[in-house]
């Protein structure tokens, strides 16, 4: 079987490692000039964490990890106003968990490719038809391939969704935020946020630090605002969102690098009615994007092409393959937007009042019987 899989990353490297490793010709195209250094410091877990040991990049992936004592969230002073051990985290999922940035899990992923997959970066999709017996693909630069299956792993705001399928308005469901990722170096920054997610403890709009094993430090962002609209400016955009916060924040963002360097995106689900139509399909963020407030995005993007490439492997036609991909993909990837939702409140507090009722919830996690309860809404059971 010959397949064309858009985007390289975290999806669509996983897809192509499977598909290649069961012997199919893989041809990976990625927009993007090169592989992207933007992004920001995941949780890795559930589903993705054991497909990710079923191909074998599970101790690479441990070796680019960080060892995170605690989530703290910090007054205007740095104080520390509530806490999260991550001990608690990782054994509510039996310490199954890690922590990384999502540029090192990509290059993991990138470095495990079999050679045989061919990887085409700089290569946009303009155009793609299902003819019946094939798939043609068409690319910015003129070349034109044909393949047995086209997959769709470009993320959220997915070309190949939107050929087949129709404009993002119609998938993505917004969620009330914008988000943000950029890295810089600042020594007294870093020294104060080591070995711990350093949070701040506010309103409407927060940012977050922690120390990079090369000197740096990573940034992330979110704000909420009922505009889903990206900002041409981003840099300026950033700067204007969390200009209000205290602590180590106008450092930073006196050190904001250009738009270019900086992780940004509306905070959004994507629903729709099927993942596939014919030979093309989807898979990751391009047909069920969970949100970072769910917090599986990258593990469902790893286990879910998994998923996709077994189905494809099971003999039967592509397109009844495709259609038992989602059957059996959909309700575990519907069950993770859901408690996405449902997190909305908590996450991002818009009053005082939600603010302190988050503060409280966090020491009760700290009880036995919470503690199995958050391990299994985390792992989503």
């Amino acid at each position: 079987m010959k397949a064309v899989v858009c985007g390289a990353g975290i999806a669509g490297l996983s897809l192509a490692h499977e598909l290649a490793t069961r012997g199919d010709e893989v041809v990976l195209l990625e927009r993007s000039p090169g592989p992207r250094e933007q992004g920001y410091m995941m949780d890795f877990f559930g589903p993705g964490y054991d497909a990710a040991e079923q191909m074998g990049v599970l101790p690479a992936i441990l070796d680019v990890s960080y060892d995170i004592g605690e989530a703290s969230f910090v007054d205007s002073q740095g104080r520390s106003r509530a806490r999260l051990p991550y001990d608690r985290f990782r054994r509510a999922v039996g310490g199954r968990l890690c922590s990384l940035m999502r540029p090192d899990l990509e290059q993991v992923l990138r470095e495990a490719l079999p050679s045989s997959v061919e990887v085409r970066f700089g290569a946009e999709v303009t155009d793609c038809v299902d003819r019946g017996p094939d798939v043609e693909v068409r690319t910015a630069d003129g070349a034109v391939l044909s393949a047995d299956v086209l997959v769709g792993a470009d993320g959220i705001h997915s070309g190949v969704r939107r050929f087949t399928f129709g404009a993002d308005s119609d998938a993505l469901r917004y969620l009330g935020f914008h988000t943000a990722a950029f890295v810089f170096d600042d020594a007294r920054i870093r020294a104060a946020c080591a070995g711990r997610f350093a949070l701040t403890d506010t309103i409407g709009r927060q940012m977050g630090f922690y120390a990079l094993r090369d000197g740096r430090v990573a940034a992330f962002g979110v704000h909420r605002t009922p505009d889903p609209g990206l900002p041409d400016d981003t840099r300026t955009a950033v700067r204007e969102a969390y200009r209000s916060l205290e602590w180590v924040v106008p450092e930073a963002l006196a050190q904001c690098p250009p738009s270019e360097e900086i992780y940004y995106d509306q905070v959004a689900q994507v629903v729709m009615p099927a993942w596939s139509a014919g030979r093309i399909a989807l898979v990751g963020d391009a047909c069920h994007a969970v949100s970072l407030l769910a917090g599986q995005g990258a593990s469902l993007a790893v286990a879910g092409a998994r998923v996709l490439a077994a189905q494809l492997h099971s003999d039967v036609p592509i397109v009844q393959a495709l259609a038992a991909y989602e059957r059996q993909w959909r309700p575990v990837a519907e069950d993770r937007q859901a408690s996405g939702r449902a997190t909305a409140r908590w996450f991002l507090p818009r009053t005082h009042a939600e603010l302190w009722a988050r503060r409280a919830a966090l020491k009760v996690a700290a009880l036995p019987v919470v503690n199995r309860a958050l391990g299994a809404f985390l792992s989503g059971r």
